[in-house]
């Protein structure tokens, strides 16, 4: 007999929460809305972006892409789209679409239509967990320092 996957909420709610502090450790002024891009070290031609696309009291709505330096999205290596909602009096953040996909469920049944996986809402929280601690630990701040061009 089949056991019936089950929607692990205290590891779901830990993951969107050490997401949420990742997401502060890289995009400290927040506040302020605007755009951060944080370059990756790996070939230096990668640039992850970080973009506040709605601010409220208590949410914001982030956009995570990722691109070549010279803004074109024409490497060989492509991060999806991800739409992040952060929780700011919850400290939680959720990855709420993944390439446009949106209204996903907690818990799916294998298989299905649509080839998702059961938990396929974790995994793109754990992704979205794996790719910050990616940039956290290999990326570096792209703004000018001392009057130089980010990009050059």
């Amino acid at each position: 007999m089949k056991v019936r996957y089950k929607v692990d909420l205290i590891g779901y709610m830990a993951e969107c929460d050490a997401n949420y502090l990742r997401l502060m450790k890289l995009f400290p002024d927040m506040a302020n809305g605007g755009e951060r891009r944080i370059g990756l070290r790996h070939d230096g031609e990668h640039v992850l972006r970080l973009i506040a696309r709605e601010q409220t009291a208590y949410t914001t709505l982030l956009e995570l892409s990722q691109g070549a330096r010279d803004g074109g999205r024409d490497s060989w290596f492509k991060l999806p789209i991800l739409m992040l909602r952060l929780y700011h009096d919850a400290r939680v953040a959720e990855v709420l679409s993944w390439e446009g996909v949106r209204q996903i469920r907690p818990r799916y049944d294998y298989p299905n239509r649509q080839m998702y996986h059961q938990d396929e809402k974790a995994q793109w929280n754990r992704f979205l967990g794996e790719w910050l601690s990616h940039c956290l630990k290999y990326g570096y701040h792209l703004e000018p320092l001392f009057g130089e061009t980010p990009y050059g």
